[in-house]
């Protein structure tokens, strides 16, 4: 009788979503689905319902440090991703651990504000999000309003993202996916690019909405693809795919 081989393992760290709907639940529902071991690093605990959000705690950067090890030490990630941060404190934490060398490479979520508007990330924060840990992501993630303030660009349509997404890889010398799903239109579309390659991804968008983790699942599908030992480009192309599948 043989063992079943090990599934490859992928990282979120991310804040706790008690709705289930977005944030680590929705990282480890997604690499689950994608046939990938998850394991988890929990930078906050929300109380929300599918609605709202009713309250925050952030967990203490001492403790999300020792999860980062125990989680690399025991059962070593081929890929992580982030999620939810909150401030920068935690993002610092996260950037420290990461500038060690022989880390597996990370995807950047800047999570900033809930799809019911409430704040995921202070203010102050964004700057260190693009100082400390976009330099050491294999990509980062944004939807249009986190690109713009990523960027200080204004985005209304393709052309604007492609200019967005070249304007972090200047930034931050990550590869970069300008996620449109805010832009209206009845396409969603996706613009990659990496220094070297471009391409532009659309799907039907679907009615109804808004879709709360489907950001979450994009970037977890990417850093399952990794795990994977998938390309870049290719995670990208089969988590546009997932998620598309994901809402239909």
């Amino acid at each position: 009788m043989s063992l079943a081989k090990p599934k490859p393992v992928a990282r979120t760290i991310a804040g706790s979503d008690s709705s289930c709907g977005a944030g680590l639940q929705a990282d480890l529902s997604t690499f689950a689905t994608l046939d990938v071991h998850g394991v988890s690093v929990v930078t906050a605990i929300t109380a929300q319902t599918t609605r709202k959000i009713l309250g925050i705690e952030p967990v203490k950067s001492a403790v999300i440090l020792k999860q980062l090890e125990a989680v690399f030490a025991d059962r070593k990630p081929l890929a992580s991703k982030t999620g939810m941060l909150l401030n920068g404190r935690v993002i610092e934490c996260v950037a420290k651990f990461f500038n060690e060398k022989n880390r597996p490479p990370l995807i950047v979520d800047p999570v900033m504000v809930s799809t019911n508007g409430a704040e995921l990330l202070r203010p102050e924060a964004i700057r260190v999000l693009k100082k400390r840990l976009l330099p050491l992501a294999a990509a980062v993630t944004p939807n249009v309003p986190e690109a713009e303030l990523l960027t200080g660009l204004s985005i209304r349509g393709p052309e604007d993202m492609r200019t967005a997404a070249r304007a972090l890889f200047e930034q931050s010398g990550c590869a970069a996916v300008v996620t449109g799903g805010h832009l209206s239109g009845c396409e969603v579309i996706e613009v990659f690019y990496d220094g070297q390659e471009e391409f532009l991804l659309a799907t039907p968008r679907v009615k109804g909405g808004p879709w709360p983790g489907t950001g979450c699942r994009f970037s977890a599908a990417i850093a399952a693809g990794l795990s994977k030992q998938q390309k870049m480009a290719q995670a990208v192309v089969k988590a546009k795919e997932f998620v598309a599948n994901y809402l239909s």
